[in-house]
């Protein structure tokens, strides 16, 4: 017992008598520190004593911004059935319009003792955004691991697609069939992977010689309404090839393309980001980078167990590798005739 209060308190940060009171169900502890407290026993795997059992379930949160986007639903169904052969249940959290909030979801998943939580398109990688609740899960020190790249205050571990691999496979794509002028249309300007894009995008276009100008450079909202908006701001500006940072916004820049009276591939050649499901069967069928989605999700999987079985995970980030899927929406870039 004097071993396991000793344990405890240095995982805290907090004194034996303070275990001690936690454990015994006195008062004069803040709730935070008794929360943490009890996380680190379930953490290290020891029992809770009598009094103080019976909440915590084998639950495991996945956050998720939205399900229209194909590539989140697909994410959940690898982790979730990868938790299931670790004999957790994972309970979904969707964020929408209007909706419940991630930090609103993150104090119903300790609500229910969770013994962990995923999150993937997240906050965490909007600079600008407010992340007060990841930082109340570190200082919980509850098992957390997140999709893809985040600002860099975080201290938790990721799983990332290599976003600087994926421009450098489509740049270079695009420059074989003859196309200079590249313009990309990216999320939102605060958004980490898409600034890691815009930055691999100048650092390999002029290894390569290829222009690199701001006018051929868009900011939009994940949404096929966002792409169209950017793509149309583009294409008036000369670029031949666009460059999307999701499927949803290379449809979107298709469509764009289409109401200003331009082909796809003929005239513009347009590129996404995710293969998520379906992007074969689109007219044209569309180019895109692929995400290992199945690796990445099993890798969270294996991060979030080992943490949630108290074994120790670096804080770093994880890359893999992505590939890039060559099909109907890019080709030879001609000289467009009025």
């Amino acid at each position: 017992m004097t071993r396991r209060l000793a344990e405890v308190a240095r995982q805290v940060g907090v004194s034996e008598a303070t275990v001690s009171r936690v454990l015994n169900g006195r008062s004069g502890v803040s709730a935070s520190t008794r929360a943490a407290v009890l996380t680190a026993l379930d953490v290290m795997g020891y029992e809770r004593p009598t009094q103080l059992r019976g909440e915590r379930a084998r639950l495991v949160g996945l956050v998720l911004p939205e399900l229209q986007n194909p590539i989140f639903p697909a994410l959940a169904e690898i982790m979730g059935n990868a938790l299931a052969q670790q004999g957790f249940t994972p309970v979904l959290c969707t964020r929408t319009a209007g909706g419940v909030s991630e930090a609103e979801y993150v104090e119903l998943l300790l609500q229910q003792q969770v013994s962990g939580v995923v999150f993937a398109g997240g906050l965490f990688a909007q600079a600008d955004a407010v992340h007060t609740h990841y930082h109340h899960l570190v200082e919980r020190r509850l098992p957390t691991v997140l999709i893809n790249a985040a600002v860099d205050h975080l201290g938790l571990p990721q799983v990332s697609c290599d976003d600087a691999v994926a421009v450098e496979q489509v740049v270079g794509h695009l420059n074989s069939l003859g196309h200079e002028k590249i313009g990309l249309v990216l999320g939102p300007a605060d958004h980490v992977p898409s600034q890691r894009k815009l930055e691999a995008f100048r650092a390999y276009a002029a290894k390569l010689g290829l222009p690199v100008l701001d006018e051929l450079v868009e900011h939009g909202m994940f949404s096929i309404e966002g792409g169209h908006a950017a793509a149309a701001r583009l294409y008036p500006r000369g670029a031949t090839a666009v460059l999307c940072a999701s499927d949803l916004l290379a449809l979107g820049a298709i469509r764009a393309a289409r109401r200003q009276g331009l082909s796809v591939p003929e005239d513009i050649s347009v590129v996404g980001y995710d293969d998520s499901a379906l992007m074969n069967c689109t007219d044209p069928p569309l180019t895109t980078t692929r995400q290992p989605i199945e690796a990445m999700g099993r890798a969270v999987v294996e991060l979030l167990v080992k943490r949630i079985n108290g074994g120790m995970v670096a804080a770093e980030e994880l890359l893999f590798a992505p590939e890039l899927v060559v099909r109907g929406s890019t080709a030879r870039h001609t000289a467009r005739t009025s």
